[in-house]
């Protein structure tokens, strides 16, 4: 008996969402013993990782067990980022050490969390976050690291580390994943993933936050179909939202099965920073993938955006940070009654609160200015000289953990680390356009090396055009982590 649920536990975790819905569907499998599937999964592998911070499996039982929505991922599990995604009732603490303390948990659920529940999805649980989603490797003090799947002595990526280390150990096919500066793409990369970064406002935000901010909210998972069909379940406004990014013609999901026209592409493949070096194995990826998709018929150029290239105007995404970590530690306050002090958070937060706090109205204003010039000049390219941009999605593989902690005297004390891993994804966050990491390559060490294709606004349909090109040559996802089932 053992070997035979053993065996069933290994054949549903090589399944991806789509695969499980439909199995579901056909009455092969029921929503009860999917879960208990997923359940045994991470209590097994969950210790290795900690990835999963906030079991729910009581609750997804009596979900699974009851009236589901007849929805396209009916009884298939879902954990939720526990950044900004609320649920009602569950903890909500963004791996701040104040709001854990104050034992806080949700009062409503946020409108992509209603997505997934129409969509049929069964909430299982919240993942692990970097305070604040503030880091590219996830280690909150609040909770501790989560480790990578793929080598245990290494971070899994922030913010979304939790949802990737789940998602690449095998317990569960994809999970949700939120972006304001990388942190959908950056731990895809780290794990061996596909993460989309979507649109500025193609999901949701509201009802805490506003769709014109850097972030946007999607998934990590293996397969692209599962990234174009969950995004095809989750991508409709709700009311009060204030971007609406414009639809395709066709489901995204329709997009994948066929290969594009050949396209115009820019290649990137070296740091756009002073002094935050690109690894050279990740640049020699970068360079592969360049001749593949030569080879798949695309005109390949050996371009990209000149204000890619503009160091003062990318700094100003930094001032917009600061400003809205102040006012975030202000939120929090008014949710658990009390102003957050000092030791509420880590030492990096409070820095950059206290940043945020002394910069003029003026100031934040100027650097509003400076985004938006960022943004229409970003465009342009876009508009006249290629249909992509091919670039590294860190310029490192994952970092060791502990590499990339400051400390209580010097809290930037190792940026560098960090800046290496969002320096070439933070910019599409200020442009509000969709970018997607693939895992393309691996290190000599064995670590997955992410390779960055970056759309037009609104064109995440080519996005996953040429990625299911590119998985259709390269099927990444028979290649899973050790651990992996």
């Amino acid at each position: 008996m053992v070997i035979y649920i053993r065996a069933m536990t290994s054949e549903l975790a090589r399944q991806d969402a789509v695969g499980l819905a439909e199995m579901i569907r056909n009455g092969e499998l029921s929503p009860v013993e999917l879960i208990d599937d997923t359940i045994e999964r991470i209590e097994r592998l969950n210790p290795q990782v900690n990835a999963v911070i906030h079991p729910a499996f009581e609750k997804a039982r009596a979900a699974a067990a009851g009236d589901l929505p007849d929805g396209p991922f009916r009884g298939v599990p879902m954990l939720m980022k526990d950044l900004w995604p609320a649920e009602k009732g569950e903890p909500f603490h963004q791996g701040v050490q104040g709001l854990k303390n104050a034992g806080y948990r949700a009062d409503l659920d946020a409108n992509i969390v209603t997505a997934y529940k129409r969509a049929g999805f069964v909430m299982s649980g919240r993942t692990n976050t970097p305070e604040m989603g503030l880091a590219a490797t996830t280690e909150p003090l609040a909770y501790g690291p989560t480790r990578n799947p793929w080598n245990l002595e290494h971070g899994s990526g922030g913010s979304s580390g939790g949802a990737a280390a789940a998602v690449a150990a095998g317990m569960l096919p994809a999970a949700n994943a939120s972006d304001g500066g990388g942190s959908i793409r950056i731990p895809a990369a780290m794990c061996g993933l596909v993460g989309l970064k979507p649109s500025r406002g193609r999901i949701s935000m509201g009802p805490q936050r506003d769709e014109w901010g850097n972030s946007v909210q999607h998934v990590v998972c293996h397969t692209i179909r599962d990234c174009a069909s969950i995004l095809d379940a989750t991508a409709a406004p709700f009311p009060g939202d204030g971007v609406i990014a414009p639809f395709p013609d066709r489901p995204f999901i329709d997009s994948i099965a066929d290969d594009p026209k050949p396209l115009r592409i820019g290649v990137l493949d070296h740091s756009i920073r002073d002094g935050i070096p690109i690894d050279p194995e990740v640049a020699a990826a970068v360079r592969d993938v360049a001749d593949q998709l030569q080879q798949l018929g695309h005109h390949v150029i050996d371009d990209s955006p000149p204000a890619l290239h503009n160091q003062a105007l990318i700094a100003s995404y930094g001032a917009q940070w600061s400003a809205a970590v102040a006012a975030s530690l202000e939120t929090f306050g008014e949710w658990i009654g009390r102003e957050l002090t000092e030791d509420d958070v880590e030492p990096m937060t409070w820095a950059l609160a206290q940043r945020g706090r002394g910069m003029g109205a003026i100031e934040t204003a100027r650097a509003g200015e400076r985004a938006m010039v960022f943004r229409h000049q970003m465009a342009d390219w876009w508009a006249e000289s290629a249909d992509l941009l091919l670039a590294p999605t860190c310029l490192r593989p994952a970092p060791l953990i502990g590499e990339s902690s400051g400390t209580a005297d010097n809290p930037f004390a190792n940026v560098h680390v960090t800046l290496a891993y969002s320096t070439l994804t933070a910019p599409f966050n200020t442009t509000g356009q969709p970018a997607i990491s693939l895992p393309l390559a691996q290190s000599k060490a064995g670590l997955p090396i992410g390779i960055q294709l970056v759309g037009a606004y609104g064109r995440e349909d080519l996005l996953l055009q040429i990625a299911g090109q590119l998985e259709r040559t390269t099927p990444w996802a028979d290649n899973r982590a050790p651990m992996h089932p």
